[in-house]
């Protein structure tokens, strides 16, 4: 073992990063200072403090991110309208730079050499966590212990934990709990019934959302207002970022928004199933492309679309910090100069419905070419017949050639 003499724990209070706790005191005979971010994932996290202090720990941060969260990394990433594998809306992936970042910060501040998680050997986040923590501090001495010790199941973690007296929230019985991952933009269920792809989610497992067919017989509207691609108000009332997720999150919640049921390719090779809430960011996907649709160029959004995926890729096996991800990033942030307006939405039961947009700087469409009405010469229809055969020309060369062949 490398001699450490101080590390910093991304720690959640819970199964596993208690487990670590003391695995790492007594593995690395080193001080642990614990770090717990606040990304918004609805509970008190004072209780974490209280456990560590229990367990010993002198230094601990509990750092509110919420705003930055939203702000530097959930925010320009939905300019992208990025979706991974056409359905997944990234909601843990686009967490672990930011954690990874402040983690290194605090590493920095209280002279640590290492650093630790808590993710396992199968998983994803292992590589979003280290390649953040290698991009910022290429020399940090990483622990991840689920690499490292033989508690290779979760009923091997109670047992330990029961063994050294760390209680354990969410017991059913002698039954694992979910593996649960919570954030402003989404809260993941992976695990239990779970790992088998053909058994339908419990309908009590959800959290955040009614079910379609308990939402209202009443559709909600609201309107969006936009500047720069990013929502600023929500019924024409400012919001800061943190605010506007939140609130979308109620509303989405309410009308039973935003659940998927997935199959993805992990970046490890394997495929796992999870399950998803995502209310708040299924509707901010659905509006921006809305206000997109009238604000932006036509091969301009053409190009946006043919990156998406490239760029979801790397925010998925963690390469927010990468000098690619940060290319594609400037290129999207460019794009969304003008993509300012407001876009009305009908949420009900589980659906997004775009009934409005308008922008009244930028848009682009304009009615009196668009319309099937009389539109005073702004269009001369005779011009497209030479356009349509210029565009054919390769295809009525081939086709003589055939008729010769």
């Amino acid at each position: 073992m490398p001699k450490i003499n101080k590390v910093v724990l991304a720690y959640s209070g819970g199964l596993d990063t208690s487990v670590i706790l003391q695995w790492l005191v007594d593995t690395y005979d080193c001080e642990v200072v614990t770090f717990t971010a606040d990304i918004g994932q609805g509970e008190e996290l004072e209780p974490a403090r209280a456990k560590a202090k229990k367990m010993g720990v002198k230094e601990i941060f509990i750092d509110d991110l919420k705003e930055e969260f939203v702000r530097d990394f959930v925010f320009p990433m939905f300019r992208a309208n990025t979706l991974y594998e056409g359905e997944y809306l990234l909601g843990t992936s686009i967490a672990r730079p930011l954690i990874a970042k402040r983690q290194i910060e605090i590493a920095n501040k209280v002279g640590a050499d290492a650093v630790a998680h808590g993710a396992t050997g199968k998983g994803n986040d292992q590589v979003r966590f280290e390649l953040g923590y290698y991009a910022l501090k290429p020399n940090v001495k990483v622990i991840a212990p689920w690499r490292e010790w033989d508690l290779s199941s979760r009923e091997k973690l109670m047992s330990y934990a029961a063994q050294h007296g760390i209680p354990v929230e969410m017991k059913r019985g002698k039954k694992s709990p979910y593996s649960m991952d919570a954030n402003l933009l989404h809260i993941s269920y992976e695990g239990g019934v779970l790992e088998d792809p053909w058994s339908e989610p419990e309908a009590d497992m959800w959290r955040w959302t009614v079910s379609p067919e308990k939402a209202p017989n009443k559709p909600s509207y609201i309107e969006l207002t936009y500047k720069k691609g990013d929502i600023v108000a929500i019924n024409g009332k400012a919001m800061s970022p943190a605010v506007v997720l939140a609130t979308l999150n109620k509303f989405g919640g309410e009308n039973g928004i935003g659940r998927t049921d997935i199959v993805e390719n992990r970046y490890v090779g394997m495929k796992s199933r999870g399950a998803y809430e995502t209310p708040g960011g299924t509707i901010m996907l659905k509006a921006h492309r809305a206000i997109e649709s009238i604000t932006l160029d036509r091969e301009v959004a053409h190009l946006k679309d043919d990156l998406m995926p490239r760029y979801a890729s790397l925010i998925y096996n963690g390469y927010w910090w990468s000098p690619e991800r940060k290319l594609l990033q400037t290129m999207i942030d460019a794009s969304q100069e003008s993509v300012n307006g407001v876009v009305r939405l009908k949420l009900y039961k589980g659906n997004v419905i775009v009934v409005g947009r308008q922008s009244e700087t930028d848009s682009l469409f304009d009615s009196t070419i668009a319309t099937f009405e009389e539109d005073q010469g702004a269009y001369n229809q005779k011009d497209a017949e030479g356009f349509i055969k210029l565009n054919a020309l390769r295809m009525r060369i081939a086709a003589k050639r055939r008729k010769k062949k």
